[in-house]
């Protein structure tokens, strides 16, 4: 509480030091009668609406690669004039056109994989199938003709043949055995000197011969001997299940060939001709982005414009999305303003109106109101919150600038300067001369009659270039002054 107390006796002490400062050089002085003065008269009055800006170009565009890569060539320096379409940088795109190579590979397969599809079935590929057929059902013929032997038993014919397999294989073997016993006789013959010696002729190749043959026909023996042996003793259930184990397989392959065949001479259905359109939009898809990219790896101008920044450098390495270079249109100017709610009423577009640059002060451009925001400014933003957002309502305007020889650049300080209103014959008085009680809100001047002075009240119309017009309350030829007493007055009211 002490220090609350403290801090309200220094601001009596402020305060009362700042009255001194304030009246001391009134109290100095020796008070004057009046220190301006102005007659009421008559002239033309121009209504103007004024606001500030600054200049910008038609178009502005940061451009950027969509891609990071390293930067090959910059072809443009900042101030190159450049036409739409022109390049202004590339990156490295080798690994981009091998990527374009590979999707149209594949676009290619899926293409003709969708016109063989629609083709139908090549008469080479109906002979392969119809011949693959036909074995297949050569193959149930001969098992199913196996498994019947084998459940039916052998036949009289078939054991007689067999018999008699049997018969001329012993037959045979007799002549092999004969045959074979003759080269193994020998002779004892006596010598000249008397002596006697035995001799072998058929030894050597001769009794070889006639031992394969022997062997031979053993053999044969052997095997025609077992042949009749199974016809006498039938087949068991192993070899019955076998066979027809093999008959059912051997038709299940007939019918998978017969399938094959019947999918060959209807050709293609419509959802596999579907399936490989499908791949080929696919693929057709993924070349269309492989040639973007490969396409913006260099960098053109959108528009016709002036390079107005460079960012990046030969062999440098840039990210996707960074800013490259920035472009600007200037083959037209405009000014964004914004605009008091008091006077956007005045306004509307296609107006005329005056512009002065502050880099340019002899100059004086000519413009047009392009367009005025239906809304005010910051409403968007409120909308949708509920909160209206706070402080002076004003209205975005654009203004386009007239073609001019002036050497106008972006980013200049621009005065814009709209006449809306011309009043001719009016009671006009300077807006120095006008006050107003801070409490009622009333307009009132000090009219001179004679030697003496008094306050009235007047009512004020528009104003501009410093004169107000004057409604009522004064007349032409009137004399309103500005006392230097009624300034203190008004001094000492503010401090109070």
């Amino acid at each position: 509480m002490k220090r609350a107390t403290l801090y309200v006796v220094l601001g009596v002490v402020v305060v009362a030091v700042v009255g001194a400062v304030v009246w001391q050089p009134w109290l100095a002085r020796e008070p004057e009668e009046e220190t301006r003065a102005t007659i009421v008269e008559r002239g033309m009055l121009l209504v103007t609406v004024s606001a500030s800006g600054s200049i910008k170009p038609e178009a502005q565009v940061s451009l950027s690669f969509d891609v990071p890569g390293r930067v090959a060539e910059v072809l443009v320096e900042v101030g190159d004039g450049v036409q739409a379409g022109d390049p202004l940088a590339r990156l490295d795109s080798e690994q981009l056109a091998l990527q374009v190579r590979q999707v149209a590979a594949a676009l290619e397969a899926a293409q003709a994989q969708l016109a063989l599809l629609k083709a139908g079935p090549r008469p080479e590929e109906i002979a392969a199938a119809e011949a693959s057929l036909q074995a297949a059902q050569a193959q149930v013929s001969g098992a199913a003709a196996n498994r019947d032997q084998l459940e039916g038993g052998a036949s009289d014919a078939q054991i007689a043949a067999a018999e008699a397999q049997v018969a001329s294989a012993v037959a045979q073997q007799k002549v092999a055995q004969d045959t074979h016993d003759m080269t193994m006789k020998c002779v004892t013959i006596t010598m000249p000197d008397g002596k006697e010696r035995e001799i072998c002729p058929a030894l050597g190749t001769p009794e070889e011969q006639a031992r394969y043959g022997l062997h031979a026909a053993d053999e044969a023996l052997a095997a025609a001997q077992a042949q009749l042996d199974e016809l006498l003793a039938g087949a068991d259930a192993d070899q019955v299940r076998a066979a027809r184990a093999s008959v059912w397989a051997a038709s299940a392959q007939q019918d998978a060939t017969q399938a094959q065949l019947d999918l060959a001479l209807a050709g293609a259905s419509e959802g596999q001709i579907a399936a490989a359109e499908a791949q080929v939009a696919q693929a057709q898809a993924a070349l269309d982005m492989a040639e973007l990219a490969l396409e913006r790896a260099t960098l053109c101008a959108p528009f016709d414009g002036v390079v107005a920044a460079v960012n990046v450098t030969m062999g440098q390495m840039t990210g996707g999305g960074l800013p490259v270079i920035v472009l600007v249109d200037n083959s037209r100017f405009h000014v964004d303003v914004e605009v008091d709610e008091v006077d956007v009423a005045k306004l509307a577009e296609g107006q005329p109106l005056e512009i002065t640059l502050d880099a340019l002060p002899d100059v004086v451009l000519s413009g047009t109101v392009e367009r005025i925001a239906p809304a005010a400014a910051g409403m968007a933003a409120s909308v949708g919150s509920g909160v209206a957002a706070p402080g002076v309502v004003s209205y975005d305007m654009a203004i386009v600038l007239d073609a001019t020889d002036a050497p106008v650049r972006a980013g200049m300080s621009a005065n814009a300067t709209v006449m809306v209103e011309e009043l001719a014959d009016v009671l006009l008085i300077p807006t120095w001369v006008v006050r107003i009680n801070r409490h009622t809100g009333q307009t009132y001047v000090q009219h001179r009659v004679g030697e003496q002075t008094e306050r009235v009240d007047v009512q004020l119309g528009v104003r501009g270039n410093g004169v107000v017009q004057v409604l009522g309350g004064l007349e032409e030829g009137d004399v309103v002054v500005l006392i230097q007493e009624e300034m203190l007055e008004v001094i000492m009211e503010e401090m109070r």
